[in-house]
């Protein structure tokens, strides 16, 4: 389980959908014969059906574990930064780090079906081929890729519970805020972009 402070709890389905589908490159954990066992994967979230798809390589022996069907968790980061006291107007006070972050926790089921599997692995790839001016497609001959098919090991985790802890400066004053943003945007990195955005939602909605 995740630690969340009530005031960085968020519950609503869609912004936490947001965050993983910007941040779908994803950390596994699972707890296997050998011990805990982690993989950092793209994922693709099917919201309708509550499910997380996504692959790993043949050759990673987390696969094993996800075959008993036992309860993983997969961790979405999204945008973090470094938080500044001389961003506030209250003080005395120290810094600290802004952040949102889901963890998604399901069983996992292997894709056993061949079709599905290319099914799968073709819509990772237009997925992020779909900002691409000339995107690949995933054309290749058909031995090639049924070498690379059967080279990974496809699953789909069954959504049980999202956990969002998006810790945006709800617990500071509320004039104390916007200027975080303010700051945020002034440095003008992603994550601080990043930050200040949710932050700006946040305000918008009181």
């Amino acid at each position: 389980m995740i630690y969340i402070p009530k005031h960085f709890a968020e519950q609503d389905p869609a912004r936490l959908h947001a965050l993983i589908r910007a941040e779908n490159f994803g950390t596994l954990i699972s707890n296997g014969a050998e011990g805990i066992e982690v993989s950092h994967l793209p994922f693709l979230l099917d919201a309708g059906r509550n499910v997380l798809r996504a692959h790993m390589a043949r050759g990673n022996p987390q696969w094993k574990s996800l075959a008993s069907g036992a309860e993983v968790v997969a961790v979405f980061h999204g945008p973090h930064h470094y938080i500044s006291p001389a961003w506030y107007a209250n003080h005395p006070s120290v810094p600290t780090w802004n952040y949102a972050v889901v963890h998604v926790t399901g069983r996992p089921r292997l894709i056993e079906d061949r079709g599905q599997l290319e099914a799968m692995a073709r819509d990772l790839v237009e997925n992020h081929e779909a900002l691409s001016p000339a995107p690949w497609r995933m054309d290749l001959p058909s031995d090639y890729q049924d070498k690379m098919i059967s080279g990974i090991v496809g699953f789909e985790i069954d959504i049980a519970r999202m956990d969002g802890k998006f810790k945006l400066s709800q617990n500071r004053p509320a004039a104390d805020r916007p200027l975080v943003a303010d700051a945020l945007e002034k440095i003008g990195s992603d994550d601080a972009r990043g930050v200040a955005a949710l932050m700006r939602q946040n305000l918008a909605r009181g």
